[in-house]
């Protein structure tokens, strides 16, 4: 059996396959070394019957995350995995690469993760560059649930929103400075906090305030990512994560501002990034 995961800060996606025509397919909490440790990550796949299920048939594990960019961050989820899957190959890569291979496959072009975070890289057909982007909620993330998250709470707050939207805010959360200056600054994950209220916008995304920090935000990214690359205009730019599926219009808005080639938009990449691990096995 074959095991494929792809991993954002907030959730994971996973495929295990059995045979030809038989997947199980799950999700559970995600895994960022940045925010857990390997005893964590056992912890956590431990509460998980897909997993406790089959991990003794599990031959090889290809698991791509947020926060695995580097080799001490992929130690420490390979290590956490290998506990969990001791009869199995285990390898780790980020979740940016795992978004190219979903969206690109061999075909050169950008894939931008906008998920919980955000980044960019350029696949020229055989392997990915990243740049210098990728530097996490606090210094960049532009575009991202964490950035979008920090617009509302920072409107709310300031007391920039108009009634209805407050009214309507205040209505889900019962929040103050105090409580956001804790889950921020003093409880792990803060960038899946801040993300978590990225869903309000959704919900109230024909509101005008809304609509300019959703422009704002995009364009931000386009700016600061994609407009930077040489030669972005002769290649598709692809999209990957909830905040590029579900505001997929306002992306491709800005795309069309800037005369960027929109490609793919697609919610998870763990379909595709299935396929082509099959298609390299074979």
């Amino acid at each position: 059996m074959i095991l494929v995961a792809d991993s954002g800060s907030s959730k994971a996606d996973w495929i295990i396959i059995k045979s030809e025509t038989e997947r199980v397919e799950f999700s559970t909490k995600g895994i960022n070394p940045f925010f857990v440790n390997e005893k964590e990550i056992c912890k956590l796949l431990s509460g998980y019957d897909e997993i406790q299920q089959y991990n003794s048939k599990i031959k090889e594990v290809h698991f791509f995350g947020a926060g695995c960019s580097s080799p001490d961050k992929r130690e420490i989820v390979s290590n956490g995995l290998s506990k969990v899957f001791s009869k199995a190959f285990i390898n780790v890569e980020d979740d940016v690469l795992g978004a190219v291979y979903a969206t690109c496959g061999i075909n050169k072009g950008f894939t931008c993760v906008l998920g919980t975070g955000s980044n960019i890289a350029f696949f020229d057909g055989e392997k990915a560059n990243y740049g210098i982007h990728g530097t996490g909620y606090i210094l960049g993330d532009e575009g991202s649930g964490a950035y979008f998250g920090k617009k509302m709470l920072t409107a709310y707050l300031y007391g920039l929103m108009p009634a209805s939207l407050k009214k309507a805010f205040e209505t889900i959360y019962q929040i103050d400075k105090e409580t956001v200056i804790v889950n921020v600054y003093q409880k792990p994950s803060p960038n899946i906090y801040l993300a978590s209220f990225s869903r309000f916008m959704y919900k109230q995304r024909n509101d005008k305030l809304i609509q300019a920090i959703l422009f704002e935000g995009f364009e931000d990214f386009a700016k600061t990512h994609i407009l930077r690359q040489p030669g972005y205009q002769s290649y598709p730019c692809h999209f990957v994560g909830s905040i590029s599926f579900f505001f997929q219009d306002v992306v491709a808005e800005v795309c069309k501002m800037h005369k960027i080639k929109l490609g793919k938009v697609m919610a998870s990449p763990i379909n595709g990034l299935t396929e082509y691990i099959l298609g390299k096995s074979s």
